[in-house]
């Protein structure tokens, strides 16, 4: 009987090289090489020379870690977060924060001219949208861990290349009334009897008020592996009320969220679009952008591209809890919502109802399945509006166009998936009017966009 021996790899060499950075790739590494083949180093840029380890060693490509620079660029500033080295959450500390929207911007026509072979001259490039770097993230996903060699319960993001938690005490980029918590919940989930059985925490971040400066409401979603006593429960609620933030514990999957603080029925956080006049409540495990300021800035810039008026019906496709379908409905005559959770459908109509809108109709469907004997999608519409996940709309982009609506505003978290739907739309009769990029996600190689097409 013959067993399988697995396969050793090999040895990374220890001693740091140098290289000549010449480029960078989408991935925000910056791009040499070494022996014959690409090297990617993370936290260098164009026109460095750096001093990097080896992170991986592949028979087409090497990656890195940046070790000391020896030749710095000029675009490169002191990273506002003393963790970003080795913290996983954010990758672009290092670069000025405008040169970040530039190359993100230029991903974004890279992928125009390689999918839809269309150059930057055929089309408007639109202004960048930005807003502040720091203390903007309002939705995020924390690891724990009770690290027994250490005594000590750990909070934070994962390291680069690794699947250790940072060793952190606040956070530069989530918004600062997280922020500052991070040092506190270490203490406090070491003080529960159940530490060792606390795995994650989700945080969502509401607003008080309208104004951008307003106050934050902070919900902890707490996921334990095991049930809590009573005395572990005291503490949490002790620590929320003397924090001011909110407490959810989740047992099991997403359907067992429960509030544990404070002793309310309201499970609701609120975000504002004060343009339009609206207050946005959702649930502090549904999907809202991250980014509140932008997103403020990108909802205008929609309705504003879907140039609305009151003879306008428009279907919004991936509408979520009506981010902008809400808005759409103050200027247009009709907005269809579709989504694919009923559970964010519900949220819709519930939006609608406390706003007082009463031209909007929402429906779930699996928008990557064929449409075509939907109720909704007999209507003509004169405008459409897409904000898909990251794998885009392709599935459905070929009976979107049969309902020859006259604009389509397409946002899109991924510039790859949106310029080969371009290229699809442009199959079925439509020209790419404008495109640009939005700075949702400053540091990081997110790279969210926005286009608008025209029938022809």
């Amino acid at each position: 009987m013959t067993t399988r021996r697995r396969k050793r790899r090999n040895k990374l060499p220890a001693e740091a090289v140098e290289l000549t950075i010449s480029g960078i790739s989408h991935e925000g590494r910056g791009v040499s090489h070494i022996e014959g083949k690409v090297a990617f180093v993370d936290g260098s840029l164009p026109d460095e020379i750096v001093s990097a380890n080896y992170v991986r060693n592949r028979s087409q490509f090497a990656e890195f870690k940046t070790l000391e620079v020896k030749k710095s660029s000029p675009e490169r500033v002191t990273p506002p977060c003393e963790y970003a080295v080795i913290c996983g959450g954010c990758s672009l500390q290092h670069w000025d924060s405008d040169k970040q929207l530039d190359f993100k911007q230029g991903v974004l026509l890279e992928h125009l001219q390689h999918s839809a072979q269309l150059d930057a001259r055929s089309f408007e490039v639109l202004p960048q949208i930005k807003a502040k770097t720091t203390n903007y993230r309002r939705k995020a996903r924390l690891a724990v861990r009770k690290v027994v060699k250490k005594d000590a319960v750990l909070v934070g993001f994962r390291e680069k290349y690794s699947s250790f938690i940072t060793v952190m005490d606040n956070c530069q980029v989530l918004v600062a009334e997280v922020g500052i918590l991070i040092e506190p919940l270490k203490t406090l989930f070491y003080s529960l009897n159940i530490a060792d059985e606390i795995p994650q925490i989700e945080v969502a971040v509401g607003e008080s008020a309208a104004e951008e400066d307003a106050s934050k409401c902070v919900a902890l979603v707490i996921r334990h592996l095991t049930p809590l006593n009573e005395q572990d429960k005291l503490i949490l609620e002790n620590f929320a009320a003397e924090k001011g933030v909110e407490i959810y514990l989740q047992p099991a999957g997403i359907d067992s969220v429960n509030k544990l603080f404070p002793k309310d029925d309201c499970n609701r956080l609120h975000y504002y679009l004060p343009e339009f006049g609206l207050d946005i409540t959702f649930h502090p495990m549904d999907f809202t952008q991250i980014n509140g300021a932008i997103n403020r800035s990108i909802v205008s810039r929609a309705v504003q591209m879907l140039d609305l008026s009151d003879k306008d019906t428009v279907l919004d496709l991936f509408c979520g809890l009506g981010n902008f379908t809400l808005p759409i409905a103050l200027r247009a005559g009709k907005v269809i919502g579709i989504e694919g959770s009923r559970e964010m459908v519900e949220r819709g109509a519930e939006n609608a109802l406390n706003n007082n809108i009463a031209n909007t109709a929402f429906y779930a469907a699996d928008l990557t399945s064929p449409i075509e004997k939907e109720s909704w999608y007999q209507k003509n519409y004169s405008k459409i509006l897409l904000d898909p996940p990251r794998s885009g709309a392709i599935e459905i982009i070929p009976q979107i166009a049969r309902l020859r609506a006259a604009k389509i505003v397409y946002i899109s978290c991924n510039p790859a998936t949106l310029a080969r739907d371009t290229a699809e739309l442009l199959k079925y009769g439509y020209r790419l009017n404008s495109a640009g990029v939005m700075d949702m996600f400053p540091h990081t190689t997110h790279v969210e966009s926005m286009a608008e097409f025209l029938l022809i």
